[in-house]
């Protein structure tokens, strides 16, 4: 595996054994720009085309095109809450040539679904952390609700519990706020909807007196003064929304909710194609113009190594399996 060198952005071969594997692999003999696949590289994305999580995945495949030399595409496979798209790529050809790209649903749905026709644990490979995303609890603009302390004041009794919009059942909005009702020993009632953005629009809309969506979704109706920022689930403040306070702030230690979005390999993927493939994509979040992308969508550096981010899909499939055996959250 130490054969493969990255230079000039490109997979090189160096000469060794790999290329003798090379054709079990998918992989074809190296031309003058590197090592390539034998077809183009695909990333296959767990939800719809749009999304925040898809359009990430396509500025994220534009850059390894470019310092791969290698063609993408993205192939959106939504469906089961990401489970149809997983499955796929677990049973993908483990050459690299196939990724797939999730965010932290991937570490929930374990908890969730009865049956995975996969192992979240064993059928992949973590490639690269993209970043973290904070959510963020919002109330419309003409609210009485002014702070987190109004908010979970109004949970307090069962009969009367606090109703607040997400992005769907079982999605990290929906755990984010149930775990913030269960910290502050609140009752709140969940209102899912069909999606980040459907949701903020009807928290906009004061057809339901709060949501918890994510800060990329919220901002722009923030902004235009449509709804009002009351705390976010980041361990700290956010760039783009620096007078909302952390939940953790207004005296809940410890809280932080943070969504994630990274890519995925098969299993056996080797793991000098997975260091390559890390390599360009943190060389391409090295690029200004990205980042400042990035940052004004709510988005904030992981800096992880693979191993890191495989340790940190393990434990959340603990943490928030725990959550969704509380709520009693079960899908066939």
């Amino acid at each position: 595996m130490a054969c493969i060198a990255r230079r000039r952005g490109l997979w090189t071969l160096a000469a060794c054994a790999l290329l003798a594997g090379a054709s079990g692999l998918g992989l074809a003999a190296p031309g003058k720009a590197g090592m390539r696949l034998e077809r183009p590289l695909t990333i296959v994305v767990t939800f719809p085309p749009g999304g925040g999580t898809d359009l990430l995945a396509r500025r994220l495949g534009e850059q390894l095109q470019q310092r791969l030399g290698q063609p993408v595409v993205v192939e959106n496979r939504p469906g089961a809450s990401g489970n149809i798209g997983a499955h796929a790529v677990a049973q993908a050809v483990p050459d690299g040539a196939t990724l797939l790209m999730v965010n932290s649903s991937f570490a929930i749905n374990p908890g969730v679904y009865e049956r995975l026709d996969f192992d979240p644990r064993k059928d992949f490979t973590a490639v690269f952390n993209a970043g973290y995303i904070a959510s963020v609890l919002v109330v419309p603009a003409d609210s009485p609700l002014r702070s987190l302390e109004d908010a979970l004041a109004q949970g307090a009794r069962r009969e009367q519990p606090l109703l607040f919009a997400s992005c769907g059942n079982g999605t990290p909005q929906h755990l984010a706020g149930e775990m913030l009702a269960r910290q502050a020993q609140r009752f709140v009632q969940h209102v899912p909807y069909k999606g980040c953005g459907p949701a903020a629009m009807a928290v906009a809309a004061g057809q339901v007196p709060a949501g918890m969506v994510t800060a990329s979704s919220a901002s722009a109706l923030i902004a235009s003064g449509r709804m009002r920022a009351l705390a976010v689930t980041a361990p700290r403040r956010l760039a783009q929304l620096p007078d909302v306070p952390t939940v953790a702030e207004r005296g809940m230690p410890g809280f932080a909710v943070e969504q994630w979005h990274g890519l995925l390999a098969p299993a056996r993927t080797p793991r000098a194609v997975v260091d390559a493939l890390h390599g360009a994509l943190a060389e391409a979040l090295r690029d200004p113009a990205l980042r400042t992308t990035l940052a004004e969508q709510g988005y904030s550096e992981a800096r992880q190594t693979p191993q890191q981010f495989q340790a940190l899909i393990a434990a959340d499939i603990e943490r928030y399996a725990a959550v969704t055996r509380s709520l009693g959250l079960r899908a066939d």
